[in-house]
């Protein structure tokens, strides 16, 4: 798999704000007039103490004069209920943040006066050497992570002892039931578990070149593996086949992690956002909607194609994908730092408008149609999200309480900094669920004409989502999988 070339000019500050640390907007500035590969940056070792300058740079704006240190832990090894295996591990993503460290059972402690940050690794254990093997030495932990020292666990309640005995009036930040039975802050003056989580989760909003490489390379394995399914859909018969492919390309790539359970929707089920069955025939479907992405390193990727499975779309499945893939591409350029996510997904709505009246769908005055929020029964969800360590990443401030429909489940709200990553992906779709309250309704219905609707239940559902790095003056798309219509028809039929 070759690397490819990715974001030049980007990552350029807001207007400085108080509530903004100065080594943001210093990562920002730095990328401005930068392009990168992906593969040379990630031969170096994850930025950990630099995202922990982030976080109490946080800490301090929120809490003048701290000091003392942040405390936190790895995830634990855990065995399934009922069952001596154990649980698939997923690491802690603020533990990794501040470590880059994906093994388990570990703590970190930072020091907020001198910098330094000290992991703390599982001494070696004789009874699972032979099942396991021997764990990360201390120098093999030393070379591979961004850390200071390493110590074994251990030593960490002493550690923690003198650290609060020689810092009179110093503090520990930590976060709420993240903090070990065993695991003592006797000797410090003061804990802190209310600002900590937050500190993590605004710094990881801004993401540096080595975490940008990182969603690329989650990015280029699932193009492959997006590619495949293209290329496979033709001939399969069932949508765990298709999976299946899915699968095996990314772990072929050593992408053993998917970012999320994969969809594989076709026909009607691409009407259910989140389906999750992936196991019906394939037979008299019209399309196939994949929303899949390989996770690297703890980063995701976040991709959804929607396409024909017999290699041509009908003449409805066109208009509706012709109306999705014109919400997405003129939704990405308005794209910038500063521009308002609540302002775009609006636009993607008033496209969505245009269109279903253009088919006929919709019927009426279409500034009447935006204000009675009729287009909600088609494109129900919202433009995107952040994505990072988490598919739904944190720091989008939503407001699942919003009374607006058209905005409850938009999961990023406000403006969007350079240097953030946020996936686009609208949709349309035909729900009978959804779609037939708004019918009954007076107040919608006369906007709806169902004779025409009649036509479209078979569509199912179109999304479209790529990933996107906001920039100063734009975006960068970091997601290269096909999504020309025409060549997408060409792929499948050539297969």
């Amino acid at each position: 798999m070759q690397s490819t070339r990715i974001f030049s000019n980007f990552l350029r500050p807001i207007g400085r704000t108080r509530s903004t640390p100065t080594n943001i907007r210093q990562i920002q500035l730095r990328f401005s007039t930068m392009t990168v590969n992906y593969d040379s940056i990630l031969k170096g070792k994850y930025p950990a103490k630099a995202h922990a300058k982030r976080v109490v740079e946080y800490i301090k704006n929120k809490v003048p004069n701290a000091s003392g240190v942040i405390y936190l832990e790895a995830r634990h090894t855990k065995l399934l209920e009922d069952n001596d295996s154990e649980e698939p591990f997923r690491q802690r993503r603020y533990f990794y943040y501040l470590t880059g460290s994906n093994d388990a059972d570990c703590y970190v402690i930072h020091e907020i006066e001198t910098a330094k940050s000290t992991l703390f690794i599982p001494p070696v254990d004789p009874e699972s050497v032979i099942w396991s093997g021997l764990p990360l030495s201390i120098a093999e932990a030393s070379a591979a992570y961004d850390v200071d020292e390493v110590k074994y666990t251990t030593d960490l309640n002493a550690t923690l002892a003198k650290l609060g005995a020689d810092n009179k009036g110093a503090s520990v930040f930590a976060i709420p039931e993240q903090v070990s039975d065993h695991v003592t802050f006797l000797e410090f003056d003061n804990t802190n578990f209310s600002v900590l989580k937050e500190a993590v989760e605004y710094s990881r909003v801004v993401k540096d070149e080595y975490e940008i490489a990182l969603i690329a390379k989650a990015n280029a394995i699932s193009a492959t593996a997006h590619q495949a399914v293209l290329e496979s859909v033709k001939k399969s018969k069932t949508e765990y086949e298709l999976e299946a492919v899915f699968l095996s390309k990314c772990v072929g790539q050593n992408a053993k992690k998917q970012a999320y359970g994969s969809i594989l929707a076709s026909g009607r089920a691409a009407a259910t956002l989140h389906y999750v069955k992936n196991d019906a025939p394939l037979e008299g479907k019209q399309n196939l909607l994949l929303d899949a992405g390989a996770e690297w390193h703890n980063y995701a990727s976040d991709i959804t194609r929607t396409f024909p499975i017999n290699g041509k779309f009908t003449k409805e499945s066109r208009a509706i994908y012709d109306i999705v893939l014109k919400m997405q591409l003129d939704c990405i350029k308005v794209l910038k730092e500063g521009v308002v996510w609540d302002d775009v997904h609006l636009l993607a709505h008033k496209i969505a408008i245009d269109g279903l009246l253009d088919l006929g769908i919709l019927r009426g005055n279409k500034d009447e149609i935006l204000k009675k929020r009729t287009s909600v029964a088609f494109f129900p969800h919202g433009l995107g999200h952040y994505l990072g360590m988490d598919t739904h990443d944190t720091g989008g401030n939503a407001n699942y309480a919003d009374t607006d429909s058209m905005f409850r489940y938009l999961r990023v709200r406000g403006k969007l900094p350079a240097g953030s990553v946020i996936t686009v992906e609208p949709g349309l779709y035909f729900c009978k669920f959804i779609i037939e309250p708004f019918l009954k309704d007076p107040e919608h219905s006369k906007y709806i004409d169902a004779d025409v609707l009649e036509k479209y239940w078979d569509v199912g559902g179109v999304r479209i989502e790529d990933n996107l790095v906001i920039t100063k003056d734009g975006s960068e798309n970091l997601t290269t999988v096909v999504k020309d219509p025409e060549e997408m028809e060409r792929i499948i039929s050539s297969a």
